[in-house]
């Protein structure tokens, strides 16, 4: 039987670019259905539920942000921005929406393949499936954590979080950041160590993506839960 391959969205408006990008996707081993605005976008995403989607910020009838909140409302599937402008509020704005990781145009082929890779291994993907949890951060034990007054629980099993006995939907993403904050309650985690063990980085990246997390998780989880240790980082209060 035939190994399935990893299906990725891909909306962007200019034709050179996403022709040319589509087709160093394919040579790499992806599906690729590729379209031109936003609208044709969430369509394509109802109709084909890809494994991964890749949003231009900049695009016609529904912009990649929108999508972007579109499709988190519908799914966990890792989503991608892609932005012109490495210091664009846009980049926030996207990752504030619910995307997991941002690509800054112009961009290497190679290195737009590596970034959809590390994504797909974050969330668990070998060849495809989308909306999987990914597995246990590393120093994740099994079982129940509880924080609090017993107000927040992790069971790092069944890939749940509880608040006050209510469930919190988590994307992937921010699961493996609170798994990560989990295993170590107390000690200050730098921005440089959770790109490194959260999203997979083995290269410098912006900690942006670090801070709009951390405020995504907190907002979730309680306010006060993750502290922000100035100059040094982040921890998980005890």
């Amino acid at each position: 039987m035939a190994e399935q391959r990893t299906h990725v969205l891909f909306v962007e408006d200019d034709d050179v670019i996403r022709e040319a990008t589509q087709l160093a996707l394919e040579r790499n081993g992806f599906v690729v259905t590729a379209v031109p605005d936003g609208l044709s976008g969430l369509t394509s995403f109802r109709a084909h539920r890809p494994d991964i989607a890749l949003l231009d910020v900049m695009v016609p009838g529904l912009d990649g942000v929108s999508l972007c909140r579109r499709i988190r409302d519908e799914s966990t599937v890792p989503v991608i921005m892609l932005s012109a402008r490495a210091d664009s509020i846009d980049v926030v704005l996207g990752l504030e929406a619910g995307a997991d990781d941002y690509v800054t145009k112009p961009f290497d082929g190679a290195v737009l393949v590596a970034r959809i890779r590390a994504v797909l291994r974050r969330f668990g993907h070998a060849s495809g499936g989308a909306g999987r949890a990914a597995g246990p951060a590393p120093g994740a034990s099994g079982g129940l954590l509880v924080f609090g007054d017993g107000d927040l629980e992790i069971d790092t099993e069944g890939m749940e979080v509880r608040r006050s006995g209510r469930p919190v939907a988590l994307t992937p993403t921010e699961m493996r950041l609170l798994l990560e904050f989990s295993s170590a309650p107390g000690t200050v985690l730098s921005r440089d160590k959770l790109l490194e063990r959260v999203w997979d980085y083995g290269w410098g990246g912006d900690t942006r993506v670090v801070d709009v997390h951390v405020q995504r998780l907190r907002t979730k989880i309680g306010q006060d839960r993750i502290e922000t240790v100035r100059g040094f980082g982040y921890k998980l209060r005890a």
